[in-house]
């Protein structure tokens, strides 16, 4: 029996929020596709406070704001870097180019053909995102885009140091120092001073992810993003405080940030709260993971592991820890989920930062038909085909016939053109 000891938000209110942002996206959209660099202006300056004659980084300010930083913090964003490199070049060696002969003088294929430009956005605000520029970035430049722009707000007035060094790190050939709204606007739509992209990445606030959703098909996106979610999946074999920690630890991203115990330990049910209680009196940002945990936590007690199994396909979560004595059963069994973190070793922190898999993944239980941003999300597997004329000739006899059925005259005539010009039982 499944029994939900802890319920999360109401919809009503969910989607009243998003018809907000949503209509305050569609006028800030349309201002800058009516007024160009001049709404990008007026709108940094609103919404951030920020005006510079450009707001593209030269190569000189870039090499100068990076020599102000540690060398353990070079040190770091190039390690974790490293690995999120290392990881996409392994998915990029599994996606060959293809070339089949089907049938004698038949031969089709596919070519894994780049994006030809990309705009990466990186989160500033709160939390200056500097993982989101390893993931977006690195993972473009390895699938082969030829060029890559991004954009990160400034946080407090000030630039952010770390993203600026990760973003150059990561190999961007345009650094802006532009956030929200007017960034993804400027990167889709294009102004005088910045080229159109043909796809946009990267994750961001409710009105970023909104803007991306607006402008999917003008551009394409990564992913349709929400608030960042969280599963853990918990047996008699975990604690409350590792659930807690992992809990909260995803919880900070934001006050709507879902984040859901799922277990068949009534112990762990009984002692979470009070364990999320005592951790939230010390967590530097309690003010914002309290209130994601009061308002879209919850507590879900389950009988079996496959009840378990069966509810978290249901609420299908970005990411899902599984701490069981055996995770690899839900890897072997689950089906919708945006990454997995298997074991009690692991946590979504390091795949959010380090590890090497990609944080940019599906939400709004988008896993039941997606996976998250990888090499491939940068490539257009196009296909091809090449034919003989005794192959054409042949081809061309079924074809005709099949468009016949369907009444399409103008695909029959190609068809038998083809036919009567190379051969065929029937070629007249």
């Amino acid at each position: 029996m499944i029994r939900i000891l802890k319920q999360g938000a109401n919809e009503q209110e969910t989607a009243d929020a998003d018809r907000r942002v949503r209509q305050t996206v569609e006028g800030i959209l349309d201002d800058v596709a009516r007024n160009g660099d001049t709404a990008v202006r007026d709108l940094s300056l609103r919404f951030d406070k920020w005006d510079r004659p450009s707001f593209r980084l030269t190569q000189a300010e870039i090499d100068a704001l990076i020599a102000t930083l540690p060398a353990q913090v070079i040190e770091d964003i190039a390690f974790a870097q490293a690995q999120i490199r290392r990881f996409a070049q392994a998915q990029r060696a599994t996606m060959l180019d293809l070339e089949v002969e089907t049938l004698p003088g038949v031969r089709l294929g596919h070519r894994h053909i780049p994006v030809a430009s990309v705009g990466c956005y990186v989160p500033g605000g709160r939390y200056p995102m500097v993982a989101s520029a390893h993931m977006s970035i690195v993972t473009a430049k390895v699938a082969g885009v030829k060029r890559i722009i991004a954009c990160t707000p400034p946080i407090g007035g000030e630039i952010p140091i770390a993203t600026i060094a990760a973003m150059s790190m990561a190999g961007a050939d345009e650094i802006y120092v532009l956030g929200g709204i007017q960034a993804v606007a400027a990167m889709a739509i294009g102004t005088k001073t910045i080229a159109p992209v043909d796809m946009l990445v990267g994750p961001g606030n409710a009105f970023v992810a909104e803007a991306k959703r607006q402008l999917y098909g003008r551009v394409g996106i990564d992913l349709f993003a929400g608030p960042t979610e969280t599963l853990i999946i918990a047996d008699d074999s975990a604690d409350a405080e590792m659930c807690a920690t992992d809990l909260l630890g995803q919880a900070e991203h934001g006050p709507t940030s879902p984040a859901i115990l799922l277990t068949t330990s009534a112990r762990i049910a009984d002692e979470i709260e009070a364990e999320i209680a005592q951790q939230l009196t010390r967590l530097a940002t309690a003010d914002v993971a309290g209130a994601a945990w009061r308002d879209h936590g919850q507590i879900i007690l389950c009988d079996t592991e496959q009840e378990m199994l069966q509810e978290a396909d249901r609420i299908a979560s970005e990411h899902v820890q599984i701490l069981t004595r055996n995770p690899r059963w839900f890897l072997e069994n689950l089906s919708n989920y945006g990454a997995l973190f298997l074991g009690k070793q692991t946590n979504v922190a390091y795949g959010d930062k380090v590890i090497g898999t990609n944080h940019t993944l599906p939400t709004k239980k988008a896993a039941r038909y997606t996976g998250g941003l990888w090499v491939g999300k940068f490539l257009k597997t196009c296909t091809f085909q090449e034919v003989d004329d005794e192959a054409s000739a042949m081809i061309g006899e079924y074809c005709s016939r099949l468009c016949a059925i369907e009444n399409f005259a103008g695909h029959q005539a190609q068809a038998d053109l083809r036919v009567r010009r190379y051969g065929g039982r029937n070629s007249t």
